[in-house]
């Protein structure tokens, strides 16, 4: 769980461009202190409640029950190298390296669906329909009524007595605004779909964080492996596991990292590091036979800018989506910075004992080998935001309450609404939009 939120309160922020500057101050009632008690209202830390934690709501918060011994190998390595210790990323200083606090309970993984949906889905006034596609909001003039969809081969419709809540995501969400008539009306225009509001935003503001990571083998048996040792010991750990819910089976991989600071001048950490016990391999395409581990570096706050926009006016192909990486020569720059410090951790002595060869070694250690290596290999850690993005000006696509501007009887909830991205990850951030959401709805 780490959101890293309180970047965004209004004392942070000193050296960011002047055409970047963060738009979540320019959001009334979305500012750190804000949003804090919508955090707390959602999690149940089980470290307890504090000035920065929450006890009592439905997503439940642990430390690791078992974590790896290379993992703290990798702690100390990073400490080791000049960064700080770091127990809780989510109080008040997220900098520093050390174990991320996880969603699980009992060592299992808390989803957001586990949390908020499993346990109500007897209530007579929820109804889940699963296998079905929205297709197109339906509109009456400039108001929401209903949701075209296609479930079982058959297309079916639903109205809606009060809202429709889009949560479609950062990519579907805006799919489904241009397919449904909001969106550029020169682009709806051209593909013969009927302009309910001209919105030129939606789809627009597309950010994601940039991943680059280092892979190295080991001959530590404590690492996760595709191998024949690795299969024994996990059908050993499965026996923990089903017996105590501990051990191997309960980690979820990255289980340390760390928010650093490439330089002393930044204000605030610019990189997020993940240490996986285990080949993360181009999200593990790629297998490697044995046991390895893996570095990854991201950039926190790219300066690109992406978007999604139609492929077809067919509803089931996909959206087009241009992430437009590396577009700003500043974000390059930035991951060359990390890389440098990726490998400085990892060449640490205190690591000799569990690194084996690299996986990618370059031909040398010139920037413009790194340059090439990031082009090659680097890729999304799966944090896209930002392409409805809310604001209180007239050109974004929600307003500060997620209502879709220029229509009525709609919002969006997901993180398709974030003026720009955190600095951190995302999951837990859009569980606290749909807390605020839900007031909002309930307040309406």
């Amino acid at each position: 769980m780490c959101l890293g939120w309180q970047q965004f309160d209004q004392r942070h922020d000193l050296h960011a461009r002047p055409s970047l500057r963060l738009r979540w101050r320019n959001c009334p009632g979305w500012a750190w202190r804000d949003v804090l008690p919508w955090f707390k209202h959602a999690e149940n830390n089980e470290r307890g409640a504090d000035e920065f934690h929450g006890i009592g709501g439905p997503l439940n918060i642990a430390d690791l029950r078992s974590p790896n011994p290379v993992s703290r190998l990798f702690v100390q390595a990073a400490v080791a190298a000049g960064f700080r210790e770091c127990r809780d990323f989510n109080a008040a200083e997220q900098e520093g390296v050390g174990f991320y606090q996880v969603t699980q309970k009992d060592g299992q993984r808390m989803s957001a669906a586990k949390a908020y949906l499993s346990q109500h889905l007897g209530r007579p006034n929820l109804a889940v329909m699963t296998r079905a596609r929205a297709t197109r909001i339906l509109f009456e003039g400039r108001r929401a009524v209903g949701i075209e969809f296609h479930r079982a081969g058959r297309l079916e419709r639903v109205r809606a007595r009060r809202e429709i809540i889009i949560s479609a995501g950062t990519f579907q969400s805006p799919q489904l605004l241009l397919l449904s008539g909001i969106g550029p009306a020169a682009e709806l225009q051209q593909g013969g779909i009927a302009v309910v509001h001209d919105s030129p935003e939606v789809g627009h503001n597309l950010q994601d964080h940039l991943d680059h990571v280092l892979l190295h083998a080991s001959p530590s048996p404590d690492l996760v492996a595709l191998s024949f040792g690795g299969a024994v010991r996990a059908t050993r750990a499965l026996v923990e596991y089903i017996r105590f819910r501990r051990g191997l089976l309960t980690t979820n991989y990255a289980e340390a990292g760390g928010f650093i600071k490439s330089d002393a001048a930044q204000a605030i950490p610019d990189f997020q590091l993940h240490f996986t016990v285990a080949y993360v391999d181009d999200h593990s395409r790629h297998l490697h036979y044995g046991p390895g581990m893996s570095l990854h570096v991201c950039q926190l706050r790219p300066h690109s800018r992406g978007m999604v926009t139609l492929e077809s006016v067919d509803p089931f192909a996909p959206p087009r989506i241009d992430p437009n990486f590396l577009s700003d020569h500043a974000d390059m720059d930035a991951l060359v910075k990390g890389f440098h410090i990726a490998r400085r951790i990892m060449d640490s002595p205190i690591l000799d004992a569990v690194r084996g060869k690299n996986l990618y070694p370059l031909a040398d250690s010139s920037v413009e080998a790194i340059r090439a290596d990031i082009r090659s290999r680097a890729d999304t850690i799966y944090h896209p935001v930002g392409t409805c993005r809310m604001g209180i000006d007239k050109t974004s696509v929600v307003d500060t309450h997620l209502r879709v501007r220029g229509v009525s009887g709609l919002r969006i909830a997901d993180a398709s609404i974030m003026p720009n991205l955190i600095g951190g990850n995302t999951n837990v951030p859009c569980v606290m939009i749909g807390e605020r959401a839900a007031n909002f709805i309930r307040s309406a």
